[in-house]
């Protein structure tokens, strides 16, 4: 019965943020993700089976990439930002909206309740883990697109080498200390926002 209420907020803030990428990119020029099927509602485009796993299980986890073609953004750095942020971006926007059902509306149905209140938690928490600076989240694409072109040069090069540090800390559970106060802050954040 958990898999199930967690399963309807876990596809949306997947499918939500991929598709924004997409979405995003397209209007920036690039038409990969379109050509790819990937501006889509349909889940199955957009989830990776293991990182969909690792959300049901240890509530974290990631979705399949959604292809982009930098080459075809007329500002390579600043539409490379703005791509990576659009998927944060509608997660935040997701869970302020789970929020505000939650304050605003009586919901009598335990289950509802805790359908909208886990929703609101997956998209704090997909949008939080993304900020990360770690490949492949879309911190690391939005930290590289700030570097000046020689360093972002070199960040790309070893970025293969951030991917250890990123599953050590999963490994080690270190990633929960970071994340989960990082949520906490979020969701007062929204509380204060909506009260």
């Amino acid at each position: 019965m958990n898999y199930l209420i967690s399963l309807p907020g876990l596809l949306i803030a997947i499918i939500f943020h991929e598709l924004a990428h997409g979405y995003a990119a397209y209007k920036l020029g690039d038409p990969t993700a379109k050509n790819a099927g990937r501006l889509t509602l349909n889940p199955i485009k957009h989830i990776d089976p293991v990182g969909f796993l690792f959300m049901l299980v240890f509530k974290f986890g990631w979705a399949k990439a959604v292809p982009i073609n930098p080459s075809y953004f007329k500002n390579r750095k600043r539409d490379m930002i703005i791509v990576s942020v659009a998927g944060v971006l509608t997660n935040f926007i997701l869970a302020i909206l789970f929020g505000f059902i939650i304050i605003n509306f009586d919901i009598s149905n335990d289950y509802l309740y805790q359908m909208f209140l886990i929703a609101m938690w997956y998209n704090l928490m997909l949008g939080i883990f993304n900020l990360l600076p770690f490949p492949p989240l879309d911190g690391s694409k939005i930290v590289a697109s700030l570097l000046p072109t020689k360093l972002e040069y070199l960040f790309y090069k070893y970025e293969r080498y951030f991917y250890f540090v990123l599953l050590l800390l999963i490994m080690t559970n270190t990633i929960n200390k970071i994340l989960v106060p990082l949520i906490n802050i979020s969701l007062n954040g929204i509380i204060r926002i909506l009260y």
